[in-house]
């Protein structure tokens, strides 16, 4: 352990990790994360057993033509989306998240429901826990624009949540910009009315932007779901989320999961530690990252 993380149970400080982090790869200006210090609230308005949820993701659906997007996959800026889509809850959708920063030296995304919750939300329908899931799921793009996201993607997330008569939103988050772009678009959703709750492993982004509640799983990023391949940690991780929904009364609302991580101890150390890496490794991740970026430019019509 390092001075940042002497106790097991502290969460991993992201945004302190990743500044240093992309200041060691010669990036210069830090990225500035969104901040807001009113946070708005919408207890939920019926009895949770009555509410319809939305469930909202940052995974993509499967390309085929996209390249490796399958358990271990490097990161593929190839397979990214960039507008809202939706897609039926009555369906089984393979959808992926290669395209994004997840914690690929700890975890491999093998298993889609440590990320994508349905089917954990569909035995709690079952049991009568929520009245039902939503008619769809719906895909936010994870961009590091705000403004994009307060002015184009949230309110899209917002106008399909409300089509589809939601009573509340669950918004699951896997890499550390995902972590601020469903905050965002929770923020939103709170200020039209619909109760919402962010499933998340990076807990001091969801704080530091403001949300109205947050369940923080203390996993490796990619798993805010449950423990992968763990059926039971995913339906009590999507249970402690769906009570946090009725039971906070007021923002910013954290609930801390009880689930340990069950993989290896030294994942908080390990995540973009400059500290572990000699400078030609350094250099060797910025040319990766830069050739990762080129290719999501690409596959965004962009130079």
């Amino acid at each position: 352990m390092n001075a940042e993380t002497d106790r097991p149970d502290a969460p991993l400080p992201y945004l302190q990790r990743i500044r240093s982090w992309y200041l060691a790869l010669g990036y210069g200006t830090p990225y500035r994360w969104a901040h807001f210090d009113d946070v708005p609230f919408t207890p939920l308005a019926r009895p949770l057993a009555d509410c319809s949820l939305a469930l909202i993701t940052t995974a993509a659906p499967y390309q085929p033509d996209k390249g490796d997007q399958g358990p271990g996959a490097p990161y593929n800026g190839a397979a990214k989306f960039f507008a809202v889509y939706s897609g039926d809850t009555a369906s089984d959708p393979d959808l992926r998240i290669s395209h994004i920063a997840i914690d690929r030296a700890h975890t491999s995304a093998e298993d889609q429901g440590s990320y994508f919750p349905l089917a954990a939300l569909r035995v709690l329908a079952q049991r009568g826990m929520i009245g039902a899931v939503g008619p769809r799921y719906h895909g936010l793009p994870t961009d590091r624009s705000q403004p994009k996201t307060i002015e184009v993607h949230a309110p899209e997330i917002v106008a399909r949540c409300k089509a589809d008569g939601a009573d509340a939103a669950l918004l699951v988050a896997n890499c550390p910009v995902c972590h601020q772009s469903v905050t965002l678009a929770a923020r939103a959703l709170e200020e039209a009315g619909i109760s919402t709750v962010v499933m998340g492993c990076a807990r001091d982004i969801v704080e530091h932007v403001g949300a109205p509640r947050l369940l923080f799983s203390d996993f490796p990023l990619g798993n805010a779901a449950g423990r992968p391949n763990d059926r039971a940690s995913q339906l009590q991780t999507a249970e402690l989320a769906v009570r946090l929904l009725a039971e906070a009364d007021a923002p910013r609302s954290t609930m801390r999961s009880p689930l340990k991580w069950n993989g290896a101890a030294g994942w908080k150390r390990d995540y973009c530690n400059v500290d572990l890496l000699s400078p030609q490794q350094l250099a060797a991740r910025r040319q990766e990252f830069d050739r990762v970026k080129q290719e999501a430019k690409t596959a965004r019509g962009g130079p």
